[in-house]
């Protein structure tokens, strides 16, 4: 199962998301898509699992999340962005290649048993990107995002830390 968890910067995606986990399962597991780039990040990261506890697995991956050991299980990956920008820039900047790739990870997920509530943040809802590679990671992001919710079993929008049902399959 499903569940896309999508919204602007600070709406409380993440924390309704793992909300939801905390709520269906004792022991959920935390998938964080960022690349460590400085002490800062890595600082942030040690902050965010502190306050998650000890009822979490968590997994730093960048690329490959549906190698994790994941089966069964109920998983908060957060977030799609930083995920995306990882394909991205691995696929020197190639929208095709990095969507295919994103696509995949979904499909690989979507062939096991359990719950995954995938964040995302909601694109459109801002600024226009100023730069070339800018507005191609914005059509990336927007289309990655279609996908996504196209194949969910819900979708969530999250608005002001409010969340409202856009998508609800019984």
């Amino acid at each position: 199962m499903i569940t896309l968890v999508t919204g602007g910067a600070r709406s409380g995606k993440s924390r309704y998301a793992q909300d939801q986990a905390l709520a269906s399962c004792e022991q959920p597991v935390y998938v964080a898509t960022a690349r460590i780039w400085d002490e800062d990040f890595a600082a942030r990261i040690r902050r965010h699992q502190a306050e998650r506890g000890p009822s979490w697995t968590n997994y730093e991956e960048a690329l490959h999340v549906s190698r994790l050991p994941l089966a069964g299980r109920t998983v908060v990956i957060d977030c799609v962005t930083l995920w995306l920008t990882n394909f991205f820039t691995l696929h020197d900047y190639d929208i095709d290649k990095a969507l295919a790739s994103l696509q995949a990870e979904i499909d690989a997920l979507r062939e096991q048993p359990g719950h995954f509530l995938i964040v995302t943040n909601e694109i459109g809802m801002g600024l226009h990107a100023e730069t070339a590679v800018g507005r191609k990671f914005t059509d990336l992001q927007g289309w990655a995002n279609q996908y996504i919710a196209r194949i969910a079993d819900t979708v969530i929008l999250m608005v002001s830390g409010i969340p409202v049902v856009i998508k609800k399959r019984d």
